[in-house]
């Protein structure tokens, strides 16, 4: 039983990745960089998914998407 819920966590971070490694391959080149901080937003996803699986990961990603703006902070913050 816990190797099935591994395999499905897998499964839906794989998923969820997808989408990020579009924007950074296809989308990303085309407007430049923006992102205040370091690893990128994008980066910081993708990390944190495949470290933290789809719950916690979706989570830090949401949170470091919500604190990328003019008021929030900037520089290094890698995934916990």
């Amino acid at each position: 039983m816990k190797q099935l819920i591994q395999c499905l966590s897998k499964a839906i971070v794989w998923l969820l990745v997808l989408p990020i490694r579009f924007y950074q391959l296809a989308i990303s080149p085309l407007l430049g960089p923006s992102c205040r901080f370091t690893p990128t937003c994008s980066e910081y996803a993708k990390q944190a998914l495949i470290k933290h699986g789809p719950i916690k990961g979706m989570y830090l990603a949401i949170w470091r998407i919500l604190r990328c703006n003019p008021w929030g902070g900037s520089g290094y913050d890698p995934v916990p």
